[in-house]
């Protein structure tokens, strides 16, 4: 507003933060993610946000068909990149990532562009697809360590290598350990209903990792 020439008021318009994005990104950088914005908006307005919750990277004034392209030139510098976005916009970037995190209450073309699907708006959400990966990727391992150490005890007794000794595994105690090696695997992998993958939960885990 002027009054004789003179600046007397003066309006802003801007989109408010969403409370949980802070921690989000914090979290993040935590868990040693670099976290890049890439949008459509002003480059002023994209580096405003970007200051306020310390996001790395902005790539501003990003025209919708360009933006699976910036992905692209994100990988071609040799990064893993999953791409967050709810919009039939981000459809195309989401497909290029290596792993396209839809939101849910997003269009029906990002969601079915993405590999994951967001149950929540929060974003604090995409710490738990993290958590929810580290967590099965150690299961995985768990699992197949006691598969691999009991094939090496028990096929060398099942075929007789202390038979010299007079020590031979009866073959339906064998199939009993088999058995009994598979239900210890299940019930291990079980153990991942015990994880809690609120977003909340989930953010307080990285950051105290």
């Amino acid at each position: 507003m002027l009054a004789d020439g003179a600046v007397i008021g003066a309006l802003r318009l801007a989109d408010e933060i969403r409370a949980e994005s802070h921690d989000a990104v914090a979290a993040l950088h935590a868990a040693g993610v670099q976290v890049v914005m890439i949008t459509g908006d002003a480059q002023a307005v994209a580096d405003s946000v970007a200051a306020e919750l310390g996001i790395d990277r902005v790539f501003a004034g990003v025209r919708p068909e360009d933006k699976a392209a910036t992905v692209e030139d994100l990988q071609r510098e040799g990064r893993r990149v999953a791409m967050v976005g709810d919009g039939v916009n981000d459809a195309p970037a989401l497909a290029q990532a290596d792993v396209g995190i839809a939101i849910g209450a997003g269009t029906d073309v990002a969601i079915g562009s993405a590999g994951v699907i967001l149950a929540s708006s929060d974003p604090r959400s995409v710490l738990s697809v993290f958590e929810l990966s580290r967590a099965t990727y150690r299961k995985m391992k768990q699992n197949l360590w006691w598969a691999a150490g009991y094939n090496l005890i028990s096929v060398p007794l099942a075929a007789g290598v202390l038979a010299p000794v007079g020590f031979v595994l009866p073959m339906s105690i064998g199939a009993i350990l088999m058995s009994a090696s598979t239900v210890v695997v299940a019930l291990n992998a079980q153990l991942l209903r015990r994880l809690d993958l609120s977003p909340a939960a989930s953010t307080a885990a990285v950051l105290e990792s």
